[in-house]
């Protein structure tokens, strides 16, 4: 790469000094925990400012982005995004997209799917409509949207943007954005009944990011393998799976990532007959909010949820009811399509069993209207 002046430029000397130890400490945070490689980034970001070397304070401020996320400090996480966002300005927009991926993620992780939607889509438009047709921006952009779109209910959009990802995955340059396509889309073939290609695709990418050594895909591998057995079925593999990511992610003290892989553990030792296991460990995550509205809502409703089902489960209809409004509460901010639907289910059926009809029937329409959106509909006005 060119240092862009003479050898005994000052910038040059800085490049020289300072893009070393960026990769130093963007290993730090694939390979331990986010806290220590904060404190590597931040003079990083700090030397750059002072030498007016751009490209390196962007890519310090987008490593203390990504140690943000791992914290779950996603205040911070955006702002820091968005200043790596600012300082590439004028820079073509390919170079920004990952400091506009990692501002959805943020998002997305706060339970502001569409917004995340927003901008993932915005910016795939304003690529192509440019013709800046950059192989490994607009795998990043497509893979990132794949989650956001599940959990919407938007099943279709996610498996054009997979489809996408899948035929860029052979022009990117950047393996570790294949891995991270490879692990995507298993969601989306687990969603078409393809179990066995989802499990397939994950052992893809888990080869990658073993070959790689970046044990923060590989924790998210393994969680989403997870998920994979839990949702076909397989539930002793899926707690194993669950297990295995917990402890990798607990290791590098990713707080906010802890946290949900242990509301699908909870949901997978419920299934498994151990009630007891799995309230202990739900109890704890709410009592002191690791998860609340705005870090990680869409798995605090499940934590709800599932504490509703084993309130019920033990005949405590009100414990029940209480959780799951608190579950409804926090989902209908998110617009998690899927799990609104499911939980206005289970509150609807528990009502009817109580008698109170009515209340029934309105928890029906709440999931009914969540189902329906803008566009969705072939005749009438758009829902409300």
């Amino acid at each position: 790469m060119d240092d862009g002046g003479r050898a005994d430029d000052p910038a040059a000397i800085g490049r020289r000094v300072l893009r070393p130890r960026l990769a130093d400490a963007r290993r730090a945070l694939s390979t331990g925990a986010a806290q220590d490689a904060r404190e590597l980034f931040r003079p990083l970001r700090e030397e750059a400012a002072a030498l007016g070397l751009v490209p390196e304070e962007s890519a310090a401020l987008l490593g203390l982005g990504d140690c943000a996320l791992e914290t779950g400090d996603l205040a911070d996480a955006r702002d820091r995004f968005a200043e790596a966002e600012r300082l590439l300005a004028d820079e073509p927009l390919p170079r920004r997209a990952p400091a506009i991926r990692g501002r959805a993620t943020a998002h997305l992780l706060a339970g502001e799917l569409h917004y995340a939607c927003y901008l993932l889509e915005s910016t795939v438009d304003e690529l192509n409509a440019s013709g800046q047709h950059d192989p490994d921006a607009l795998l990043l952009l497509h893979t990132a949207s794949i989650a956001p779109y599940m959990d919407m209910g938007a099943h279709a959009r996610a498996a054009h943007a997979a489809e996408l990802a899948l035929a860029l995955a052979p022009r990117a340059g950047d393996p570790g954005l294949v891995a991270g396509a490879h692990r995507g889309v298993a969601r989306t073939l687990l969603a078409e009944g393809r179990a066995a290609e989802a499990g397939a695709s994950l052992d893809t990418a888990r080869e990658l990011y073993e070959r790689l050594q970046l044990r923060t895909g590989l924790a998210h591998c393994h969680w989403m393998l997870g998920y994979v057995h839990a949702q076909d079925g397989d539930l002793e593999r899926a707690e194993r799976e669950l297990r295995t990511a917990r402890s990798m992610l607990a290791a590098k003290r990713a707080a906010l990532f802890v946290v949900q892989v242990e509301v699908e553990l909870a949901d997978v030792l419920r299934r498994r007959g151990r009630p007891g296991a799995a309230e202990a460990l739900l109890l704890p995550l709410l009592e002191v909010a690791e998860l609340n509205a705005e870090r990680g809502a869409v798995h605090a409703g499940g934590a709800h949820r599932l504490l509703g089902l084993i309130a019920e489960d033990r005949g405590d209809t009100e414990c029940a009811e209480e959780h799951y409004c608190a579950a409804l509460s926090l989902l209908e901010r998110t617009g998690a399509a899927g799990d609104l639907a499911d939980l206005c289910r289970l509150l609807g059926d528990l009502l009817r069993r109580t008698g109170r009809v009515e209340a029934a029937l309105d928890a029906y329409r709440t999931g009914l209207g969540h189902r329906a959106a803008p566009g969705t509909t072939t005749l009438g006005p758009a829902p409300v």
